[in-house]
């Protein structure tokens, strides 16, 4: 199985269909609901929502999906019927699998059902239509790349005697999305420093995305948040609500870090945990999704 713990929850759709072929006389009988074996088409639906349902029962890749919701319906012509299902879940992972296979399971009852009347009935052309969710549904495309800076906030990285992760981290993925990385640079736990050079990258050198990582605890030099929220001009409480709450549902220590976010003129700055597991699962929380906020503060609304 594809590991999706990294990934976070996301409305996902997906409606699929398929097409039966029967004798005319075979599917007039379907019709006028005339099949010894009983109602055909209520009988496919009922196997189609379970069909989606125990998807991952038989498809050996797939997820254990909560579905939300599964919908069966029929178009019934002279000498065929089609079969279209339409599937929802808030999940992390997309729902079209389970949508084919509501297909399936409806034109294998059908098939069963009308076997005894027609020992030529096909069903084919199954596949998916269309579908909606995921990441990929969030993601702004920019030209240029928006500009970025990885601030590491730490004493003893500053001194030479730790080695930085965190803001490694947090470069590298950056370089993934469609941001191009200007600064990188770690400074001590001094909040005036702190300040000072957040206010120049953000002034000076116009940079778009500001990202610092720690000093977001409760130790006795922490206090990135408080050297930040004083040049804010619009705090961003989503962001940080966000990255809490991801964080929490893999960790209860995620709820003892103090991130804050805004924006300072054209720029918005976010301030990560300083633990390198903190800030990836940070970044994955908030891409793609986050980069919209440049759009929207360009005047394009949402």
């Amino acid at each position: 199985m594809i590991d999706v713990s990294p990934k976070f929850n996301t409305l996902r759709w997906a409606t699929a269909e398929g097409v039966l072929t029967a004798s005319a006389e075979v599917i007039q009988r379907v019709k006028e609901n005339t099949v010894p074996k009983g109602d055909v088409l209520q009988v496919a639906r009922a196997a189609g929502i379970q069909a989606a349902k125990r998807t991952a029962d038989w498809i050996v890749f797939c997820h254990p999906l909560p579905l939300d919701w599964v919908g069966i319906k029929f178009e019934v012509e002279e000498t065929q019927i089609r079969v279209i299902s339409e599937v929802k879940a808030v999940w992390k992972t997309g729902v079209e699998m389970e949508a084919m296979s509501a297909v399936m399971g409806a034109m294998l009852n059908i098939y069963d059902m009308l076997k005894p009347l027609d020992d030529e009935i096909i069903f084919n052309e199954i596949k998916l239509i269309k579908k909606k969710g995921g990441k990929s549904q969030f993601t702004d495309s920019f030209e240029p790349a928006i500009t970025s800076a990885v601030l590491v906030i730490s004493d003893s990285t500053y001194k030479g005697d730790r080695k930085d992760k965190s803001g490694v981290i947090i470069k590298e993925f950056l370089e993934k999305q469609p941001v191009d990385v200007k600064f990188y640079e770690i400074l001590p736990d001094k909040p005036e420093m702190i300040t000072e050079r957040l206010t120049q990258l953000a002034d000076d050198e116009k940079i778009q995305l500001i990202i610092t990582t720690g000093g977001t605890g409760f130790g006795p030099k922490d206090f990135t948040p408080e050297s930040t929220k004083p040049i804010l001009d619009k705090e961003a409480p989503g962001i940080t609500e966000t990255i809490r709450k991801h964080g929490k549902e893999r960790t209860p220590y995620a709820m003892l870090s103090r991130e804050i976010a805004g924006i300072r003129g054209d720029s918005l700055i976010i301030t990560l945990p300083g633990s390198s597991k903190g800030a990836k699962e940070s970044l994955e929380a908030l891409f793609p999704g986050l980069l919209h906020i440049f759009p929207m503060m360009w005047g394009g609304g949402h």
